[in-house]
């Protein structure tokens, strides 16, 4: 799965004005590329409305707080804004869902939670279909129309400032999706805050948390640190943080798990708005 402030937006609307959604699923900007942001919802607010504001998809909104359609917000609920990384297609003549899933690199499981569809749906054309995590297609001079890799090359790196989360684990997967990287670990190993600060996002299901869990994160957590980035912690067998907590560099904050999008017990660990030093 898979860059560092988070807005919480209360009192004052956020509005995004990264440009007209609809060909990434997630939006990005020069001031919010890849950032988490907590919603505060107000009375009257719908799913919807919260979408609008930040130029997602209802889906998105749906996807990362593990609600189901139609779900009712309550005044002060607490919506996570999780950019989902991926592709919107539009449907043409012949396609069908698979076809969609192998053409974007996508998981046709995803593909049908997040779009509320079933395997056996007919498509018409012009449907809209978001593939989460999706790939966009190289064009014929080999270029794609993503820019992710040259938007991550531009981080900051701030050598020496991120403590190792699992000392124990072995890298698994190197950087991918949101910056970030795996490391495998037996379940349960402690997991370590890799910096200090404030706990903006502690999510964690008790239960099954299968693998569209909480946008395919499983249990997670996000730190904000003083220097402006974010460090998420996810696929996590326990949570130890609560929302507004402060931790401290090297605090344990949870356990490592096989929660959401994950084949085996591993930390999936990114790093938003700095280079990932792991």
């Amino acid at each position: 799965m898979g860059g560092g402030d988070i807005t919480i937006v209360g009192d004052s609307a956020f509005i995004s004005d990264a440009g007209p959604s609809g060909t990434i699923a997630d939006i990005e900007s020069s001031d919010h590329q890849g950032k988490v942001s907590l919603y505060v919802v107000r009375s009257g607010d719908t799913i919807s409305q919260v979408a609008k504001m930040f130029g997602v998809t209802v889906e998105t909104i749906l996807w990362a707080n593990d609600l189901t359609r139609g779900a009712s917000l309550r005044e002060g609920q607490h919506l996570v804004i999780l950019p989902i990384d991926g592709v919107q297609h539009t449907v043409q003549r012949g396609d069908t869902l698979r076809g969609i899933s192998n053409k974007y690199k996508g998981d046709l499981e995803e593909i049908l939670e997040f779009n509320d569809m079933t395997a056996d749906q007919k498509l018409s054309i012009g449907d809209i279909v978001i593939i989460p995590n999706g790939k966009e297609v190289l064009t014929p001079t080999g270029v794609t129309t993503t820019s992710r890799s040259r938007t991550i090359a531009s981080y900051p790196s701030y050598v020496g400032y991120y403590a190792h989360p699992v000392p124990t684990g072995h890298k698994t997967q190197g950087t991918h999706g949101y910056n970030g990287v795996d490391y495998g670990a037996p379940t349960g190993a402690p997991v370590y805050a890799a910096a200090e600060g404030t706990v903006i996002v502690s999510r964690f299901k008790a239960g099954s948390c299968g693998r569209t869990c909480f946008g395919g994160y499983g249990n997670y957590i996000v730190i904000e640190h003083p220097n402006g980035t974010q460090t998420l912690y996810g696929h996590l067998n326990a949570v130890y943080t609560s929302v507004g907590g402060r931790v401290e560099k090297g605090q344990w904050i949870g356990e490592v798990g096989n929660t959401g999008k994950s084949t085996g017990a591993h930390l999936h660990f990114e790093v938003r708005g700095a280079m990932n030093p792991f």
